[in-house]
């Protein structure tokens, strides 16, 4: 599971409001193909793997990915029956921020249509509409 290593605060402020554009990582940099995030949401760290697992089973040792986005928020959650108040609770699980425009993965060393299926599969296991994007023959 992605994580990271340390933080310099382990609670976050949750703020669960997405509002904007992605600025950054919008571009095709490593790949030919990409997924590109269409909708604002928070994406966790188990979908991140689900569809990195996903896209590896289909590519096997033929092409190769990358996975754009790192989880770095950290979602915080009471014990299950717990009364409210007595604070914060503990980290749960961690979370990405993903912006409409963000590229989320990107793979190479197929053909368009395979990649085309790949990530088509992959986009199901996301929580947002994604869009298959290619990189501009220069």
């Amino acid at each position: 599971m992605l994580m990271p290593k340390r933080v310099k605060y382990r609670k976050t402020h949750s703020q669960p409001r997405v509002k904007g554009n992605a600025t950054r990582g919008t571009e095709i940099v490593f790949g030919d193909y990409a997924l590109k995030a269409l909708e604002p949401k928070w994406v966790t760290a188990r979908q991140i793997e689900a569809v990195r697992v996903a896209i590896g089973r289909q590519l096997k040792k033929g092409g190769k990915l990358w996975v754009r986005v790192f989880p770095d928020k950290a979602v915080t959650k009471h014990p299950a029956e717990t009364r409210m108040g007595k604070g914060k609770g503990a980290p749960d699980h961690w979370v990405v921020v993903v912006k409409p425009g963000r590229i989320l993965f990107e793979i190479q060393g197929i053909a368009r249509d395979a990649a085309q299926d790949v990530l088509y599969n992959a986009s199901y296991k996301l929580p947002i509409r994604t869009k298959f994007v290619a990189r501009e023959a220069v």
